[in-house]
């Protein structure tokens, strides 16, 4: 009876989210509060627990890279990028878009997913403003690339780290398996954003021109603290590549880069948080504790175990209810928690198979199920999440269906592709 309540109130927090009756936060903290007095979720299950708590890993990133890219932006450096890159696709908005997206897809592959989009749109805003063009294609087609960019590596999206810490694989690992079909996914997507955004490509010659007359280098305004900046950056991007090797959450080195670059920046506390996305935080919370929830009373594990027993040793088979079936969870709730509740089953259908490739091919079905189906809804992944907030504050708002009537499509066409590249590279021969 509990596990039916706990699902009802999930259920109308994400209705009341997705129909924007009320604000998203205050309908994830309702839905969180919910539990707690339904007796799910106490102190330990919302806060301490790594398996139904809120993911602090997350939120001190998220509140990291917020901070370092407050301080940042008072260099200048993002109208510096913004003017570079528009001149550089000589002011012609689909080049401009295609270049966002190939930034916010590597970026996300050497970086991760929420951090990239925090650094690249703040340029988009400037870039759709220079240009005179809407800014919301040019932030949804970044959230939906960093997502796709992100499923090729290990540090690309979070709930890589969590299939990489259970599965014992590597960054290799990931690269080799995930990064091939990744790439033909971003070319897949740029066709898609050509025909879905194409309102959205609307040449202005006089505004092309006036940005090619533009010199970006007078966009700078501190070049010490620029000097600065650059220097922390780079030290906590070096980091975020070799957070495994020196056994450094990313979270840590983010909070670390925030306080040497506060330390050193001389701003005030008005400054250093001006881009800090409060309301985004409080919504991850709130999303966290009722997933937990659903993880807490067994709902998550019961799905799994339902779906391991439907599929037994026929790998071919799990492998497509993974992907299909992940990508379809990953877009009702965050693909993090998700992930971290499904881990386990897979690992037992993995060492049922003694490891073989094709039981081991498992790992890659989760990831781009995981990866691919955070697209499909604007709560799916924290990147969506993080741009949604960027757009509000921007007076660019995104709503859920804005977000998701795309989000469908883009993630619909990538798993289809995803399934043959599975088939033919474990199961086929």
């Amino acid at each position: 009876m509990t596990a039916i309540i706990v699902v009802v109130v999930f259920v109308a927090a994400y209705v009341l989210i997705a129909t924007e009756r009320i604000h998203r936060v205050a309908a994830a903290l309702a839905g969180a509060a919910a539990m707690v007095l339904i007796g799910v979720v106490d102190v330990h299950v919302a806060f301490f627990s790594e398996e139904t708590g809120v993911d602090w890993n997350v939120i001190f990133l998220l509140l990291g890279m917020m901070i370092i890219v407050s301080v940042v932006k008072q260099t200048g450096l993002f109208d510096y990028l913004a003017i570079w890159a528009t001149k550089r696709a000589r002011g012609r908005p689909f080049a401009v878009m295609v270049m966002l997206i190939a930034i916010a897809a590597v970026g996300s592959a050497l970086l991760d997913n929420v951090t990239t989009v925090l650094l690249v749109a703040p340029i988009t805003l400037l870039v759709c403003q220079r240009l005179g063009v809407p800014p919301v294609p040019y932030l949804i087609a970044e959230a939906f690339a960093s997502n796709i960019g992100g499923t090729a590596t290990l540090i690309g999206d979070p709930p890589n780290i969590i299939i990489a810490s259970r599965a014992g694989l590597s960054f290799n690992d990931f690269l080799v398996n995930l990064a091939p079909i990744v790439v033909v996914l971003i070319v897949v997507f740029i066709g898609l954003c050509r025909v879905m955004f194409r309102g959205a490509f609307v040449y202005d010659e006089e505004r092309a021109a006036a940005v090619m007359a533009l010199d970006e280098r007078k966009a700078i305004r501190d070049r010490p603290l620029l000097v600065r900046s650059l220097v922390v950056l780079g030290a906590v991007m070096a980091g975020f590549v070799s957070h495994a090797a020196i056994d450094v959450d990313p979270a840590l080195i983010a909070l670390l880069g925030a306080g040497a670059l506060v330390a050193v920046s001389g701003l005030g506390p008005s400054e250093y948080l001006a881009e800090v996305e409060w309301p985004t935080l409080v919504f991850f919370m709130g999303l966290f504790i009722m997933v937990g929830g659903l993880v807490q009373v067994g709902v998550v594990e019961n799905l799994g175990e339902r779906m391991t027993d439907a599929v037994g040793d026929r790998y071919l088979l799990a492998a497509s209810v993974l992907l299909w079936g992940s990508a379809l969870l990953s877009g009702i709730v965050d693909n993090i928690p998700y992930v971290a509740a499904i881990s386990p089953l897979v690992h037992g259908l993995v060492e049922s198979g003694g490891g073989s490739g094709e039981a081991t091919a498992l790992w890659w079905a989760l990831a781009l199920g995981a990866g691919l189906g955070g697209n499909a809804t604007a709560v799916g992944a924290s990147a969506n999440v993080v741009v949604l907030g960027i757009a509000a504050r921007s007076g660019h708002p995104i709503s859920f269906w804005q977000f998701t009537k795309y989000g469908l499509v883009v993630t619909i066409v990538t798993v289809a592709l995803a399934w043959p590249y599975l088939w033919l590279r474990h199961y086929a021969f």
